[in-house]
């Protein structure tokens, strides 16, 4: 998702600084993961503080506030998801490929 954040022209560099910095800062052991790289090549702060069922419960945020989050970043973050899977399936097509040759060879 970092590298992917590069292809898709959003800020690869604060991606990977946010995520190496913010990935543990969420309960849930994976959501945090690409949380931090979005906020990260977005440049805005996600989670933090949030209130269940008229309770307040403090949680750590993920990310810098370097500018506030907009209408704007849902498409965003839809692009960057879209670069992130169609990478994927690029590396993996390609290790499958390289697999098959090692075999028929």
């Amino acid at each position: 998702m970092v590298a992917a954040s590069f292809l898709a022209g959003f800020d690869g560099k604060n991606a990977k600084k946010i995520y190496l910095r913010d990935r543990r800062n969420h309960a849930s052991p994976n959501s945090a993961q690409t949380e931090a790289v979005m906020a990260g090549a977005l440049g805005v702060q996600l989670a933090g503080n949030a209130y269940y069922f008229g309770k307040l419960y403090e949680k750590p945020t993920i990310g810098d506030s370097v500018r506030p989050i907009e209408r704007e970043d849902i498409p965003r973050s839809n692009r960057l998801l879209y670069v992130t899977a169609g990478l994927g399936l690029l590396i993996f097509a390609l290790a499958r490929f390289a697999v098959l040759g090692l075999i028929l060879a």
